[in-house]
């Protein structure tokens, strides 16, 4: 299913019809202020299942992303954090960063890297954010498979490529080519893993 969704004003109705398809283990394709994204409801595991088959990976050796709703959201999903890293997420969110940071026991098990870690997002992205305000704690997000910058640009050509693997394709108007920018906060020092989007300094 194609579902157009206003990136501005999200209608409810389409954004309520994406929710019951995340509750019931469906995958989406999603816009966020970056690129679009492959995503489920955390709580799937049949669904974070599949979405390994799709990007033929274990999801122990690599890092999965969250998309959470705000500041007050992530916070559910990390170990306290130290002021200074507050500070840093507070001033850059909602924006086009990943932060590692130590997963707390609210991440299911398949979720956590074995460093224990897991990478959060608040996009800058009003579709992405009503998805996860409507469905009451966070989304999976990982990357599109795909060559051409047309494979995860564009909502129709994403459909006729993934239809066959995915619930819902969100078309929210047209994805960007830059990934986020990636900083780990769970080493000594704070390092920037990917540059991306994102501007920071630290």
């Amino acid at each position: 299913m194609l579902i157009h969704v206003h990136p501005e004003n999200p209608q409810p109705r389409n954004i309520k019809t994406i929710v019951d398809c995340l509750h019931s283990g469906g995958l989406i394709i999603y816009p966020t202020d970056t690129i679009y994204g492959l995503g489920c409801d955390i709580y799937q595991h049949k669904a974070i299942e599949k979405i390994m088959q799709i990007k033929k990976l274990n999801p122990v050796k690599i890092k999965l992303s969250f998309i959470c709703y705000d500041l007050s959201d992530l916070s559910k999903y990390t170990k306290s954090i130290s002021t200074p890293v507050y500070r840093i997420l507070r001033n850059h969110l909602p924006g086009p960063f990943t932060f590692i940071l130590p997963a707390s026991k609210q991440v299911p098990r398949i979720l956590k890297s074995k460093k224990e870690t897991i990478g959060l997002r608040v996009p800058d992205n009003k579709v992405a954010r009503a998805i996860v305000k409507e469905l009451g704690h966070p989304i999976l997000s990982t990357s599109l498979p795909g060559e051409r910058v047309e494979d995860y640009t564009d909502p129709e050509i994403m459909y006729e490529n993934f239809k066959k693997l995915v619930d819902i394709v969100i078309d929210g108007g047209p994805g960007g080519t830059v990934p986020s920018t990636v900083v780990d906060f769970t080493t000594t020092e704070p390092e920037i893993i990917r540059m991306g989007l994102g501007e920071i300094e630290i």
